[in-house]
């Protein structure tokens, strides 16, 4: 069975710095992405990577802050998030899909459990 398990949420500060992960189990994922909701709010995709890392795409809402990546050998999509802002709340949750790079949740068929970043000010 199919398994992603997300990890590294907590509680910072404005400015600083985390990175989360999403462990993949149970099959070979393609395409993974890094999505959000914040509460009160729709779901926002975040950054997404393809299987060989060649290419990415980064919301607008965090470019240049948030990276993304990937180590096939552990089965782990990283996102490293640098100078949090409060508007970053949210829960992220990975997600997996065959199809290749997309913007859109509903072409994800896979999704974690979701992991809370909350930045206070």
């Amino acid at each position: 069975q199919a398994q992603l398990v997300e990890s590294g949420g907590g509680l910072v500060q404005t400015g600083d710095s985390l990175r989360l992960s999403c462990a993949a189990s149970g099959r070979t994922f393609n395409t993974m992405g890094w999505f959000r909701r914040a509460p009160g709010k729709d779901g926002e995709f975040v950054a997404v990577i393809n299987w060989s890392s060649t290419v990415t795409y980064i919301a607008d809402s965090v470019l240049g802050r948030f990276t993304i990546s990937r180590d096939n050998a552990k089965n782990t999509v990283y996102l490293q998030m640098t100078s949090l802002k409060p508007e970053d709340t949210a829960i992220y949750y990975c997600a997996a899909t065959a199809a290749g790079i997309s913007t859109n949740r509903n072409d994800y068929h896979d999704w974690g459990q979701g992991t809370q970043v909350t930045v206070s000010s």
